[in-house]
């Protein structure tokens, strides 16, 4: 069983998929605690998952690891009240997209441990993917903890926090970008005389058993969709139009426009 107390600092969206994912693997609701600007929110999350709301002063005291799950924009404010009461031996996780650890060592103790996390929503079904970065005071100890953490919501991997932007661009945002193609596939489908639930249990089904394949074929993409590509077929006459129309090139320019958010949003916030 868990060892370490860990207080969510900001249990919005992604503060309460860590919540109840590290609930959902085990972790001892006695050793989760959560702090909300909102009293109503705190309190909600207390009804739901059993855990002690408190300020964010007694999070600092009490809790081994902060989780650090505010808006990026907000995470000035935070560390100006809470920056000089943390202990330098105190585990500081980040999950504020596009923030190097280096806004949070400049407002922090000298010698503080920063992970920096970038996980994403299918942790809700334990389906996600987080990329963990150390910062300058991170050991490997830190990251390991930082793992244990985050392996119960799916796939864990570490990367240099030198990728983390191009992370965000293309996993921590990257759900949207697929329900965006299944909802544009769906609408397809109801042009082409389905009925919208047919359209729905179509595509939702092929996008499961085509990302089970990616995954456990050890297959490139190329060669899964060469195999459904017969000549002069249904397939290749609508990779031509996809091609005709730009998808590809679409959706490199959408995740450099993403990764150039992220940057934005740490320049914004130094």
């Amino acid at each position: 069983m868990a060892k370490h107390t860990v207080a969510v600092i900001g249990a919005g969206k992604i503060g309460e998929l860590v919540l109840s994912g590290l609930l959902r693997a085990g972790w001892p609701a006695s050793h989760l605690l959560v702090t909300a600007r909102r009293p109503e929110r705190a309190a909600a999350l207390t009804e739901r998952y059993g855990v002690r709301a408190v300020d964010n002063p007694t999070a600092v005291v009490e809790a081994d690891v902060l989780a650090i799950a505010v808006k990026p924009q907000d995470a000035g404010v935070l560390l100006d009240e809470i920056g000089a009461k943390v202990p330098a031996d105190k585990l500081i996780v980040s999950l504020c997209a596009g923030l190097p650890t280096s806004f949070f060592a400049a407002r922090l103790p000298e010698g503080t441990p920063v992970v920096r996390v970038m996980t994403n929503t299918p942790a809700l079904v334990d389906e996600a993917m987080t990329a963990i970065s150390a910062g300058s005071h991170a050991t490997g100890a830190h990251l390991a903890l930082a793992e244990e953490m985050f392996q119960p919501l799916g796939a864990t991997l570490r990367v240099p926090e030198s990728q983390q932007d191009a992370v965000t661009a293309l996993s921590g945002s990257g759900p949207a970008y697929f329900y965006l193609l299944v909802e544009a596939m769906i609408d397809a489908g109801i042009l082409l005389g389905l009925p919208r639930q047919v359209a729905h249990e179509l595509i939702v089904q092929t996008a499961i058993g085509s990302a089970v394949m990616l995954r456990d074929s050890g297959e490139h993409p190329v060669k899964l969709r060469e195999a459904v590509t017969s000549p002069a077929g249904t397939t290749i006459s609508a990779i031509r139009e996809l091609e005709n129309h730009g998808v590809r090139a679409a959706l490199l320019s959408a995740l450099e426009a993403a990764r150039d958010r992220a940057r934005e949003i740490a320049s914004q916030s130094a």
